[in-house]
Protein backbone atom coordinates (compact mmCIF):
# COMPACT_ATOMS: atom_id res chain seq x y z
CA UNK A 1 0.00 0.00 0.00
CA UNK A 2 1.28 3.47 -0.91
CA UNK A 3 2.60 5.36 2.10
CA UNK A 4 2.96 9.08 2.85
CA UNK A 5 6.12 10.00 4.73
CA UNK A 6 7.23 13.22 6.37
CA UNK A 7 11.02 13.66 6.40
CA UNK A 8 12.29 16.24 8.88
CA UNK A 9 15.63 17.99 8.33
CA UNK A 10 16.06 18.15 12.09
CA UNK A 11 19.10 20.40 12.55
CA UNK A 12 17.83 22.83 9.93
CA UNK A 13 14.68 23.48 11.97
CA UNK A 14 16.37 23.32 15.36
CA UNK A 15 19.07 25.90 14.67
CA UNK A 16 17.08 28.11 12.29
CA UNK A 17 14.95 29.37 15.17
CA UNK A 18 18.03 30.01 17.28
CA UNK A 19 19.52 32.29 14.65
CA UNK A 20 16.28 34.19 14.06
CA UNK A 21 15.26 34.61 17.71
CA UNK A 22 15.30 38.03 19.29
CA UNK A 23 18.61 39.07 20.83
CA UNK A 24 16.71 39.71 24.04
CA UNK A 25 15.49 36.09 24.18
CA UNK A 26 17.00 34.03 27.00
CA UNK A 27 18.78 30.74 26.34
CA UNK A 28 15.81 28.87 27.83
CA UNK A 29 13.45 30.70 25.49
CA UNK A 30 15.63 29.85 22.48
CA UNK A 31 15.81 26.19 23.44
CA UNK A 32 12.07 26.00 23.95
CA UNK A 33 11.30 27.76 20.68
CA UNK A 34 13.68 25.48 18.76
CA UNK A 35 11.99 22.30 19.97
CA UNK A 36 8.55 23.87 19.58
CA UNK A 37 9.36 24.75 15.94
CA UNK A 38 10.21 21.15 15.07
CA UNK A 39 6.97 19.71 16.42
CA UNK A 40 4.74 22.51 15.16
CA UNK A 41 6.28 22.38 11.67
CA UNK A 42 5.29 18.72 11.49
CA UNK A 43 1.79 19.60 12.76
CA UNK A 44 1.40 22.32 10.13
CA UNK A 45 2.71 20.08 7.36
CA UNK A 46 0.22 17.35 8.27
CA UNK A 47 -2.61 19.88 8.43
CA UNK A 48 -1.61 21.10 4.95
CA UNK A 49 -1.14 17.74 3.21
CA UNK A 50 -3.43 15.51 5.24
CA UNK A 51 -2.39 12.68 7.52
CA UNK A 52 1.04 11.06 7.20
CA UNK A 53 1.75 7.35 7.69
CA UNK A 54 5.17 7.74 9.32
CA UNK A 55 7.59 10.47 10.40
CA UNK A 56 11.36 10.33 9.86
CA UNK A 57 13.85 12.56 11.66
CA UNK A 58 17.02 12.84 9.56
CA UNK A 59 20.17 13.74 11.49
CA UNK A 60 23.58 15.00 10.34
CA UNK A 61 26.45 12.64 11.14
CA UNK A 62 29.41 13.98 13.10
CA UNK A 63 31.92 13.15 10.36
CA UNK A 64 31.07 14.76 7.04
CA UNK A 65 32.28 12.97 3.90
CA UNK A 66 32.04 16.22 1.93
CA UNK A 67 34.69 17.85 4.14
CA UNK A 68 37.09 15.04 3.24
CA UNK A 69 36.20 15.23 -0.45
CA UNK A 70 36.53 19.04 -0.61
CA UNK A 71 38.52 20.67 2.19
CA UNK A 72 36.93 24.15 1.95
CA UNK A 73 33.43 22.68 2.46
CA UNK A 74 31.74 24.62 5.30
CA UNK A 75 35.19 25.70 6.53
CA UNK A 76 33.86 29.14 7.43
CA UNK A 77 31.62 27.53 10.05
CA UNK A 78 34.58 25.77 11.67
CA UNK A 79 36.52 29.05 11.65
CA UNK A 80 33.58 30.81 13.34
CA UNK A 81 33.47 28.16 16.07
CA UNK A 82 37.11 28.84 16.88
CA UNK A 83 36.26 32.49 17.61
CA UNK A 84 33.40 31.83 20.06
CA UNK A 85 33.29 33.50 23.44
CA UNK A 86 32.89 31.49 26.65
CA UNK A 87 29.22 32.43 26.76
CA UNK A 88 28.71 31.28 23.17
CA UNK A 89 30.47 27.97 23.88
CA UNK A 90 28.23 27.43 26.90
CA UNK A 91 25.13 28.21 24.84
CA UNK A 92 26.26 25.80 22.11
CA UNK A 93 26.75 23.06 24.70
CA UNK A 94 23.25 23.62 26.10
CA UNK A 95 21.76 23.46 22.62
CA UNK A 96 23.66 20.26 21.88
CA UNK A 97 22.63 18.68 25.19
CA UNK A 98 18.96 19.53 24.63
CA UNK A 99 19.13 18.22 21.08
CA UNK A 100 20.49 14.90 22.33
CA UNK A 101 17.63 14.74 24.84
CA UNK A 102 15.21 15.25 21.95
CA UNK A 103 16.87 12.44 19.96
CA UNK A 104 16.69 10.09 22.96
CA UNK A 105 13.00 10.85 23.40
CA UNK A 106 12.21 10.29 19.73
CA UNK A 107 14.21 7.04 19.55
CA UNK A 108 13.05 5.48 22.78
CA UNK A 109 9.56 6.87 23.41
CA UNK A 110 7.93 7.23 19.98
CA UNK A 111 7.36 5.18 16.83
CA UNK A 112 9.13 7.72 14.62
CA UNK A 113 12.32 6.73 12.82
CA UNK A 114 15.48 8.63 13.78
CA UNK A 115 18.18 8.05 11.17
CA UNK A 116 21.82 9.10 11.48
CA UNK A 117 24.74 7.83 9.43
CA UNK A 118 28.02 8.99 10.95
CA UNK A 119 29.66 10.29 7.74
CA UNK A 120 26.55 11.64 5.96
CA UNK A 121 24.39 14.73 6.19
CA UNK A 122 20.63 14.77 6.75
CA UNK A 123 20.31 15.71 3.06
CA UNK A 124 21.87 12.37 2.12
CA UNK A 125 19.59 10.45 4.48
CA UNK A 126 16.48 12.13 3.08
CA UNK A 127 17.55 11.64 -0.55
CA UNK A 128 18.35 7.98 -0.01
CA UNK A 129 15.08 7.38 1.91
CA UNK A 130 13.18 8.70 -1.10
CA UNK A 131 15.29 6.57 -3.42
CA UNK A 132 14.48 3.47 -1.35
CA UNK A 133 10.76 4.32 -1.37
CA UNK A 134 10.12 5.43 -4.98
CA UNK A 135 6.47 4.37 -5.01
CA UNK A 136 5.50 6.42 -1.96
CA UNK A 137 4.76 10.10 -1.32
CA UNK A 138 7.23 12.26 0.61
CA UNK A 139 7.11 15.69 2.22
CA UNK A 140 10.45 17.17 3.31
CA UNK A 141 10.28 19.68 6.15
CA UNK A 142 13.17 22.11 5.71
CA UNK A 143 14.02 25.67 4.72
CA UNK A 144 17.12 24.46 2.82
CA UNK A 145 16.86 25.27 -0.90
CA UNK A 146 19.12 22.28 -1.71
CA UNK A 147 16.05 20.05 -1.50
CA UNK A 148 14.34 21.81 -4.41
CA UNK A 149 16.26 19.50 -6.76
CA UNK A 150 14.23 16.57 -5.34
CA UNK A 151 10.77 18.04 -5.96
CA UNK A 152 8.77 15.75 -8.24
CA UNK A 153 5.29 14.26 -8.57
CA UNK A 154 5.75 12.39 -5.31
CA UNK A 155 8.12 14.74 -3.43
CA UNK A 156 7.13 18.08 -1.90
CA UNK A 157 8.83 20.48 0.52
CA UNK A 158 7.20 22.17 3.49
CA UNK A 159 9.13 25.18 4.72
CA UNK A 160 8.46 25.24 8.44
CA UNK A 161 9.69 28.83 8.72
CA UNK A 162 7.62 30.46 5.94
CA UNK A 163 4.83 27.84 6.26
CA UNK A 164 4.84 27.25 2.50
CA UNK A 165 4.36 23.99 0.62
CA UNK A 166 6.56 23.75 -2.49
CA UNK A 167 5.37 21.48 -5.29
CA UNK A 168 5.80 21.13 -9.06
CA UNK A 169 2.58 23.15 -9.34
CA UNK A 170 4.02 26.05 -7.34
CA UNK A 171 4.06 27.44 -3.81
CA UNK A 172 1.03 27.13 -1.51
CA UNK A 173 0.37 28.52 1.97
CA UNK A 174 -0.82 26.53 4.97
CA UNK A 175 -4.43 26.89 3.75
CA UNK A 176 -3.46 25.45 0.35
CA UNK A 177 -3.93 28.86 -1.28
CA UNK A 178 -1.41 29.88 -4.00
CA UNK A 179 1.42 32.06 -2.72
CA UNK A 180 1.73 35.34 -4.61
CA UNK A 181 5.10 36.09 -6.18
CA UNK A 182 6.19 39.57 -5.04
CA UNK A 183 7.83 40.27 -8.42
CA UNK A 184 5.30 38.92 -10.92
CA UNK A 185 2.21 39.37 -8.69
CA UNK A 186 1.09 35.97 -9.97
CA UNK A 187 1.26 32.48 -8.48
CA UNK A 188 4.79 31.80 -7.21
CA UNK A 189 6.18 28.95 -9.31
CA UNK A 190 9.14 26.66 -8.68
CA UNK A 191 11.68 26.68 -11.49
CA UNK A 192 12.55 23.38 -13.16
CA UNK A 193 14.34 21.37 -10.43
CA UNK A 194 16.85 20.07 -13.01
CA UNK A 195 17.73 23.64 -13.98
CA UNK A 196 18.05 24.71 -10.32
CA UNK A 197 20.46 21.83 -9.71
CA UNK A 198 22.53 22.62 -12.83
CA UNK A 199 22.69 26.32 -11.96
CA UNK A 200 23.82 25.63 -8.39
CA UNK A 201 26.48 23.17 -9.56
CA UNK A 202 27.79 25.85 -11.92
CA UNK A 203 27.57 28.80 -9.54
CA UNK A 204 28.51 26.93 -6.37
CA UNK A 205 26.97 27.44 -2.95
CA UNK A 206 28.32 30.35 -0.93
CA UNK A 207 26.56 29.23 2.27
CA UNK A 208 28.48 25.92 2.15
CA UNK A 209 31.72 27.50 0.85
CA UNK A 210 31.47 25.63 -2.46
CA UNK A 211 33.19 27.77 -5.08
CA UNK A 212 31.78 28.55 -8.51
CA UNK A 213 32.86 26.36 -11.43
CA UNK A 214 32.75 29.42 -13.71
CA UNK A 215 32.89 32.74 -11.82
CA UNK A 216 30.91 35.50 -13.51
CA UNK A 217 29.23 33.28 -16.08
CA UNK A 218 26.05 34.83 -17.51
CA UNK A 219 22.67 33.16 -17.17
CA UNK A 220 21.55 34.32 -20.62
CA UNK A 221 23.99 34.18 -23.48
CA UNK A 222 24.71 36.97 -25.93
CA UNK A 223 25.39 37.00 -29.64
CA UNK A 224 29.06 36.28 -29.01
CA UNK A 225 28.98 34.39 -25.71
CA UNK A 226 27.21 31.25 -24.54
CA UNK A 227 25.29 31.44 -21.25
CA UNK A 228 24.06 28.86 -18.73
CA UNK A 229 20.62 28.60 -20.31
CA UNK A 230 22.11 27.58 -23.66
CA UNK A 231 24.51 25.12 -21.99
CA UNK A 232 21.67 23.57 -19.98
CA UNK A 233 19.57 23.11 -23.12
CA UNK A 234 22.56 21.33 -24.69
CA UNK A 235 23.33 19.23 -21.58
CA UNK A 236 22.13 15.90 -22.97
CA UNK A 237 23.56 16.26 -26.48
CA UNK A 238 26.88 17.69 -25.26
CA UNK A 239 27.16 19.88 -28.33
CA UNK A 240 28.69 23.29 -29.00
CA UNK A 241 27.00 25.26 -26.21
CA UNK A 242 27.78 22.67 -23.57
CA UNK A 243 31.42 22.33 -24.56
CA UNK A 244 31.86 26.08 -25.01
CA UNK A 245 31.02 26.51 -21.32
CA UNK A 246 32.57 23.37 -19.84
CA UNK A 247 35.90 23.47 -21.65
CA UNK A 248 36.52 27.10 -20.72
CA UNK A 249 39.55 27.74 -18.49
CA UNK A 250 40.07 30.53 -15.94
CA UNK A 251 42.70 31.64 -13.41
CA UNK A 252 41.98 32.11 -9.71
CA UNK A 253 43.54 34.69 -7.34
CA UNK A 254 46.43 32.29 -6.63
CA UNK A 255 47.19 32.15 -10.35
CA UNK A 256 45.98 28.54 -10.51
CA UNK A 257 44.27 27.45 -13.72
CA UNK A 258 40.83 25.82 -13.56
CA UNK A 259 38.86 23.97 -16.22
CA UNK A 260 35.15 24.57 -15.75
CA UNK A 261 34.21 20.92 -16.35
CA UNK A 262 36.51 19.71 -13.56
CA UNK A 263 35.07 22.15 -11.01
CA UNK A 264 31.53 21.50 -12.24
CA UNK A 265 31.96 17.74 -11.72
CA UNK A 266 33.36 18.44 -8.24
CA UNK A 267 30.29 20.54 -7.44
CA UNK A 268 27.96 17.87 -8.81
CA UNK A 269 29.42 15.40 -6.31
CA UNK A 270 28.97 17.91 -3.47
CA UNK A 271 25.53 19.26 -4.39
CA UNK A 272 23.62 16.69 -6.47
CA UNK A 273 21.78 14.48 -3.97
CA UNK A 274 21.86 11.59 -6.42
CA UNK A 275 25.59 11.84 -7.13
CA UNK A 276 27.21 10.89 -3.83
CA UNK A 277 30.08 8.36 -3.99
CA UNK A 278 28.69 4.83 -4.13
CA UNK A 279 30.18 3.87 -0.77
CA UNK A 280 28.30 6.76 0.86
CA UNK A 281 25.05 5.69 -0.79
CA UNK A 282 25.62 2.11 0.38
CA UNK A 283 26.41 3.21 3.95
CA UNK A 284 23.33 5.43 4.20
CA UNK A 285 21.11 2.73 2.70
CA UNK A 286 22.42 0.18 5.19
CA UNK A 287 21.81 2.58 8.08
CA UNK A 288 18.23 3.18 6.93
CA UNK A 289 17.58 -0.54 6.56
CA UNK A 290 19.08 -1.40 9.95
CA UNK A 291 17.11 1.38 11.65
CA UNK A 292 13.87 0.16 10.12
CA UNK A 293 14.58 -3.43 11.13
CA UNK A 294 14.45 -2.20 14.71
CA UNK A 295 11.61 0.29 14.21
CA UNK A 296 9.29 -2.21 12.55
CA UNK A 297 9.12 -4.14 15.84
CA UNK A 298 9.08 -1.13 18.19
CA UNK A 299 5.33 -0.39 18.23
CA UNK A 300 5.12 1.73 21.38
CA UNK A 301 1.51 2.05 22.54
CA UNK A 302 -0.09 5.52 22.11
CA UNK A 303 -0.78 5.67 25.86
CA UNK A 304 2.94 5.25 26.60
CA UNK A 305 3.85 7.80 23.90
CA UNK A 306 1.42 10.23 25.55
CA UNK A 307 2.97 9.75 28.98
CA UNK A 308 6.52 10.16 27.68
CA UNK A 309 5.62 13.18 25.56
CA UNK A 310 3.99 15.02 28.46
CA UNK A 311 6.99 14.19 30.63
CA UNK A 312 9.33 15.53 27.92
CA UNK A 313 7.29 18.76 27.68
CA UNK A 314 7.36 19.16 31.44
CA UNK A 315 11.13 18.60 31.61
CA UNK A 316 11.80 21.27 28.99
CA UNK A 317 9.02 23.63 30.11
CA UNK A 318 7.18 23.31 26.79
CA UNK A 319 3.84 24.53 28.07
CA UNK A 320 2.53 25.74 24.70
CA UNK A 321 3.60 22.57 22.91
CA UNK A 322 1.80 20.42 25.48
CA UNK A 323 -1.45 22.13 24.46
CA UNK A 324 -1.16 20.44 21.08
CA UNK A 325 -0.47 17.01 22.54
CA UNK A 326 -3.46 15.30 20.90
CA UNK A 327 -2.27 16.22 17.40
CA UNK A 328 1.40 15.55 18.08
CA UNK A 329 0.83 12.16 19.67
CA UNK A 330 -1.10 10.96 16.63
CA UNK A 331 1.98 11.17 14.42
CA UNK A 332 4.49 10.27 17.11
CA UNK A 333 2.61 6.98 17.52
CA UNK A 334 2.58 5.87 13.88
CA UNK A 335 5.00 2.98 13.23
CA UNK A 336 6.74 2.22 9.94
CA UNK A 337 4.66 -0.10 7.75
CA UNK A 338 6.31 0.51 4.41
CA UNK A 339 8.48 -1.47 2.04
CA UNK A 340 12.02 -0.81 0.86
CA UNK A 341 12.80 -1.22 -2.83
CA UNK A 342 15.43 0.17 -5.17
CA UNK A 343 18.40 -0.90 -3.03
CA UNK A 344 21.86 -0.20 -4.56
CA UNK A 345 20.44 2.22 -7.12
Amino acid sequence: MKQKYILIDTLNLYYRVRHTASRQASIDDKLGMSIHQIFMSANLAIRTIGQADHIIFAIDGRQNWRKEFYKPYKRQRADARQKRSEAEVEEDNLFFETLNNLYDFLRNSTNCSVIEQETAEADDVIARWIKLHPNDDHVIISSDSDFQQLVSENVKIFNGITKELITLDGYFDERNKPVVDKKTKGHKILKDPNWLLFEKCMRGDKSDNVFSAYPGVRTNGTKNKVGLIEAFADKDKKGYSWNNIQLHRWMDHDNKEHKVLDDYNRNVTLIDLDAQPQDIKDSVDLTIINTLLIDVYKHIAPSKVTFKFMKFCNTHDLVNLAKYSDNVIKWLSKPYKGEIVNVNN
